[in-house]
C-alpha cells in the first residue's frame, strides 16, 4: 500500500493530528491497512498478533468471545484493540465483526506502545478513549441496576441515533440498522422479545420508525 494513501488514512483520526506530517510519515511505515468483508471476522488477537487497529471506514462490533455478547459497536473514525496495551489476556477474549465492509489499519501492540511513549498526545488520546469505554460500560452496569428494561432499550435507540445517525432535511436522525434485536437486547442487559415489543410500541406512538436498512427518529 502507497505510503500516501495510508498517509490519507491517519488524517481523519484526532489521535495523530498533534503529530505533524514527518511523525505521521514515519508512522506510516510500520501501518498495515486492509479490507474486511461485511461479517467477516476481525481476530484480535491471533492473525493480527494483538494490534490496535484503526477504523477508517464502515462499522464493527465487538464481542465477548466467551459468551458471545456483543460489548459495543463502533463506527469509522474510532479506534478498537487498544485493550492489548493494558491486558493482553483480557483482550484474547474479544473478537471484531465487520458490520459494513471495512477499510482497517492496524499498528501491533509493542509498536504502538514504542509510539505512546514517544509521543504523550498519542498515549494521552489512546488513554482518554480507554477511560471512555469505561465509563460506558459503568454506564451500562448503572442502567443494569437502577432502571427498567424498556427505559434501558429507549435510551440505547436514542444513543444510537445521536451516535450513528444523519440528520435529514427534518432535522430528524436516520441511522444504518446494524444491529438485530438479540444484539440490542445483549447490550441493554433484556431479552430479545422485548426488544422487539418495545421498539414495536415505539414506531406505534410515532417515536422511530425502522426498517431491515434503517432506523429513523421521527420525535
Amino acid at each position: 500500500m502507497k505510503a500516501i494513501t495510508k498517509y490519507w488514512f491517519l488524517e481523519d483520526f484526532n489521535l495523530f493530528k498533534k503529530l505533524g506530517t514527518f511523525n505521521m510519515m514515519k508512522i506510516v511505515e510500520i501501518l498495515e491497512m486492509d479490507n474486511i468483508e461485511k461479517g467477516k471476522a476481525i481476530n484480535l488477537n491471533d492473525e493480527h498478533k494483538n494490534s490496535v487497529f484503526f477504523l477508517k471506514k464502515g462499522s464493527v462490533k465487538i464481542v465477548n468471545k466467551t459468551n458471545n455478547t456483543v460489548k459495543y459497536v463502533l463506527k469509522r473514525g474510532n479506534i478498537f484493540g487498544e485493550l492489548a496495551l493494558y491486558d493482553k489476556k483480557a483482550a484474547s477474549e474479544e473478537i471484531a465483526y465487520a458490520l459494513e465492509d471495512c477499510v482497517i489499519c492496524y499498528i501491533e501492540s509493542e509498536q504502538m506502545e514504542v509510539l505512546m511513549e514517544k509521543h504523550k498526545s498519542l498515549k494521552n488520546g489512546v488513554l482518554k478513549i480507554y477511560g471512555l469505554r469505561i465509563q460506558k460500560l459503568e454506564r451500562r452496569l448503572h442502567n443494569l441496576l437502577y432502571k427498567d428494561s424498556v427505559t434501558r432499550i429507549k435510551e440505547f435507540i436514542a444513543d444510537y441515533l445521536e451516535e450513528f445517525g444523519e440528520s435529514n432535511e427534518g432535522g430528524h436522525l436516520t441511522a444504518k440498522n446494524l444491529l438485530s434485536h438479540k444484539e440490542i437486547a445483549n447490550l441493554t442487559n433484556t431479552s430479545r422479545q422485548t426488544v422487539s415489543n418495545v421498539l414495536s410500541t415505539m414506531r406505534k406512538e410515532g417515536i422511530i420508525d425502522y426498517n431491515i436498512e434503517f432506523i429513523s427518529s421521527i420525535k
